[in-house]
């Protein structure tokens, strides 16, 4: 069995929010006590309702957050042991708004030249032929390598933010909503082309998304997040199929399909809002909306324990939802 590209172990990521003069500090739990990977050519799906820590997670990974706790190993390295460009070299990220992720000051040419130079490629004939490669990669024409942002479409401007984190050559790539901000006719192409990059260059993706239809037709595992914890983990089809997290279910029972997953009721639907992170509910964290809250839910938080082979859920009822 492959060795993990990337492994976290019992990562959080707390801020501080407040202070003495404005009623006192409170702790904001945005990650807390995550523990999963994902292997080399493998795309992992993290999903989950705003607020749930995705992004916090994927900025931590990227060393661009410190950990409160826990350890994050990248590529048989402790991060904390990597220098930043030496990071950057293994995990890049494709960000939600292709609109806002482009310098509108930079060519096409110099958004993708700079990282080269940044990381040390100095030869010019390298340089070039390195950019005019990666935006044939992408779906770019030569011409367009002279053109700024704004000459662009929205599904152009995302293949640009494609051909930036690729051109360093990473191992991991970190897709945070990479379609949810495009067009719907071109969201398919965007996502088609993610994953022929995929096949071709052998990467690892941790596809961050609310569409689940996405999650599902990329991804090969899919880990559910909640108020800063993986409530479910396991292989798509185990997730998708036989969901065993009252809040996996609700997710899925959300989808706007009226013959999507029939087995999926829906009373299975969450009930209220997402809680505050700053003030978390005690035992489970879903109890509030659970449509199967008993006493045991309120005084004890269920661990994260399998289910079957290659999937686990967190939930004092694992073994009786199906």
């Amino acid at each position: 069995m492959a060795e993990p590209l990337l492994a976290l172990d019992d990562l959080a990521v707390h801020f501080k929010v407040g202070s003495a003069l404005a009623g006192g500090v409170h702790t904001l739990k945005a990650v807390d006590g995550v523990t999963l990977d994902v292997k080399p050519g493998e795309c992992l799906g993290l999903v989950g309702e705003s607020g749930c820590g995705k992004s916090t997670l994927a900025l931590a990974i990227m060393g661009l957050i410190p950990p409160t706790r826990g350890h994050i190993a990248l590529d048989g390295r402790d991060l904390a042991q990597r220098g930043r460009l030496e990071t950057a070299r293994t995990v890049q990220m494709i960000f939600q708004d292709p609109y806002a992720s482009l310098n509108p000051r930079q060519t096409v040419r110099r958004t993708l030249a700079d990282p080269l130079r940044i990381h040390g490629v100095t030869d010019r004939a390298e340089v070039e032929a390195r950019v005019v490669d990666i935006m044939a990669k992408v779906g770019l024409r030569p011409e367009h390598a002279d053109r700024y942002p704004h000459e662009f479409s929205g599904g152009q401007r995302q293949r640009i933010g494609i051909a930036r984190a690729l051109i360093l050559k990473p191992k991991l790539v970190i897709c945070d909503e990479p379609v949810s901000a495009l067009d719907v006719s071109i969201r398919a192409q965007i996502i088609n082309l993610l994953l022929e990059l995929k096949d071709e260059l052998g990467l690892a993706y941790i596809m961050i998304s609310h569409d689940l239809g996405v999650v599902e037709h990329v991804s090969d595992r899919v880990a559910v997040m909640y108020l800063g914890r993986i409530v479910e983990q396991g292989g798509w089809q185990e997730i998708f199929e036989n969901p065993r997290h009252p809040y996996t279910r609700a997710l899925i029972a959300a989808i706007p399909d009226p013959f999507h997953r029939a087995a999926v009721s829906a009373r299975a639907k969450a009930r209220g809002e997402v809680p505050s992170a700053l003030d978390p509910p005690p035992g489970c964290h879903f109890h509030p909306r659970c449509p199967l809250k008993a006493d045991i839910c309120v005084s004890q938080d269920p661990p994260l324990e399998p289910v079957a082979a290659g999937h686990r859920a967190a939930c004092h009822f694992r073994d009786r939802i199906g």
